[in-house]
């Protein structure tokens, strides 16, 4: 069974704050090296900083990484301090590039169940569509 996260346990770094900051200003989904390039008159100088920061905030539950993009966004559960749920979804729209973090218990009971009745252990769960916005469709 996956561990619920509470996203405001973490006392963040001077580095991870500026990344978070990076990804809260965004309108779009950012790869580590955007990142880095909104950075470096903050100082960094290599990805590695980014990493770090990237994955100490992936942790804490406050930014998701979008496998298919390769990207980085901020939490919509973070915002507000909330628990974060178990399986996070996104709607990413491939013409303008929004992305919506969703939560359906209806699928976490379905993959629950699934993976129950087949020994499975859960860990982590993302899952991403792809497709129009209502904007761009």
């Amino acid at each position: 069974m996956l561990q619920a996260v509470h996203c405001n346990d973490l006392k963040l770094t001077r580095n991870q704050s500026l990344v978070l900051s990076v990804l809260q200003s965004s309108d779009q989904p950012l790869s580590a090296y955007r990142i880095l390039d909104r950075l470096r008159d903050d100082g960094f100088k290599a990805p590695l900083q980014v990493y770090r920061a990237l994955d100490k905030l992936i942790e804490a539950g406050r930014i998701h990484r979008l496998e298919s993009l390769n990207a980085f966004v901020v939490c919509s559960h973070s915002k507000h301090g909330q628990i974060h749920p178990r399986i996070t979804a996104f709607q990413i729209c491939e013409s303008c590039g929004k992305v919506d973090e969703f939560h359906s218990e209806m699928v976490e009971d379905a993959l629950g169940v699934h993976a129950r009745s087949s020994g499975f252990k859960i860990r982590s769960t993302t899952i991403e569509v792809h497709g129009l916005c209502a904007c761009c469709d």
